[in-house]
């Protein structure tokens, strides 16, 4: 008898360390901590921001628009691909109402980001 109670409190904690190993997490705020800018419909909603060194940085698309983020900026109404010393290779691409996180930026300088799809669309990056 006293094996079989054994037995079943050994299952017991076998299941519950097995069931604590599996659980769940809310991802929602796992970027909690990375720096936000927030993009409209065709802009970022700020024109620029400033983080640290090592950080990466969460574009957050809040509308509907596709979005596709690059190297380099708008010059008036032209495209200016370029890519700066020390500047991490972005090409992200959002279909609307998503985000995704770019970077990690581990040089400090200011760096220039824009989206391909709508003109004027520029983000200057500082990294501190």
């Amino acid at each position: 008898m006293y094996k079989k109670l054994l037995f079943g409190v050994a299952l017991f904690g076998l299941f519950s360390v097995l069931f604590a190993a599996c659980a769940i997490v809310d991802t929602a705020n796992l970027n909690a901590n990375i720096p936000a800018v927030h993009m409209g419909s065709a802009s970022f909603l700020q024109s620029s921001v400033t983080i640290k060194k090592g950080d990466m940085l969460n574009l957050i698309d809040d509308s509907s628009s596709p979005h596709n983020i690059t190297n380099g900026s708008w010059v008036g109404s032209t495209q200016k691909p370029a890519k700066e010393a020390g500047a991490p290779s972005i090409t992200q691409n959002y279909s609307g109402s998503d985000s995704a996180p770019v970077g990690p930026f581990t040089n400090t300088g200011t760096f220039h980001i824009y989206c391909t799809i709508h003109p004027g669309m520029n983000l200057t990056i500082v990294v501190k």
